[in-house]
């Protein structure tokens, strides 16, 4: 028996891959969580329907601290479906889910899907050209991350683009919007003022990528904050050093202002 660790994509429950779905309908008992990222497109009922069996969605507890008594029991009998937005691996999460299954000798396997780490080409940037990612969180009581921020700083250094995965409570119903993490990267740039993240800086900000119609925007962040960006999840990109194709599409498909192109 086995746990198959299957992507649903970005956006709606069509993004699945066709072995992913096959798998799903052959496995006896689906979970699925999605704390660590969102479907905006459909709903646990619609991924019912089209799978043809009942899920469990399970919380970061569930997941963190009770994974082998909810999920690696049942793995050692039957065949189980860990269902997740995007692609199973990227959550960091998740690779630690497989390590687990290994030591307890429940063999896995991965189905890839659609990830934010492919769809930002969307933006017209090269992939390749991306330095590490990170995450802006929500500043809570007695603790106010900045991490974000010193890897914006290092990728700027080097000329490289950021892309920024923007806080998720989904016990909350809390998704982070781009200009709150905009809001926020501003008030850390007042504390640390090091001229990193300033109302100046070009910014992008990609909504609901996956489905048909994404909102993609780019422009310096004093206008940029004022935008209407929709429905999350949203991610904000921070670009390096642009090539002239880069700005030349940015201007083209996110309305980026034509002055950057002088700049390349």
């Amino acid at each position: 028996m086995a746990i198959y660790f299957i992507g649903l994509g970005l956006y709606d429950e069509k993004d699945i891959t066709l072995k992913g779905l096959e798998i799903a309908k052959k496995c006896e008992l689906l979970f699925a969580e999605f704390y660590t990222s969102l479907l905006a497109g459909t709903t646990i009922e619609k991924i019912e329907q089209q799978i043809g069996k009942p899920i469990r969605v399970l919380n970061r507890e569930d997941v963190e601290l009770n994974f082998e008594k909810i999920v690696l029991k049942e793995a050692k009998e039957k065949n189980v479906a860990f269902l997740t937005a995007g692609d199973p691996m990227v959550a960091t999460t998740h690779a630690d889910l497989r390590i687990r299954a290994k030591q307890r000798g429940i063999e896995s396997y991965i189905i890839h899907a659609p990830s934010i780490y492919s769809a930002i080409s969307i933006t017209g940037l090269h992939i390749y050209k991306f330095g590490k990612s990170a995450t802006v969180a929500y500043p809570e009581k007695n603790w106010f991350p900045t991490s974000h921020y010193d890897v914006l700083k290092e990728n700027k250094e080097r000329g490289l683009h950021t892309l920024l995965f923007l806080d998720i409570k989904a016990d909350q119903g809390r998704y982070m919007s781009a200009n709150e993490a905009m809001r926020i990267l501003l008030q850390i740039e007042e504390m640390k003022k090091e001229d990193v993240f300033t109302e100046n800086t070009l910014a992008i900000v990609l909504a609901r990528a996956g489905s048909l119609t994404p909102t993609l925007k780019a422009g310096y962040v004093k206008e940029l904050i004022k935008e209407d960006f929709g429905k999350q999840p949203h991610v904000l990109i921070v670009p390096g050093k642009l090539h002239i194709v880069e700005a030349e599409y940015l201007v083209e498909f996110a309305n980026a202002p034509k002055e950057i192109l002088k700049d390349v």
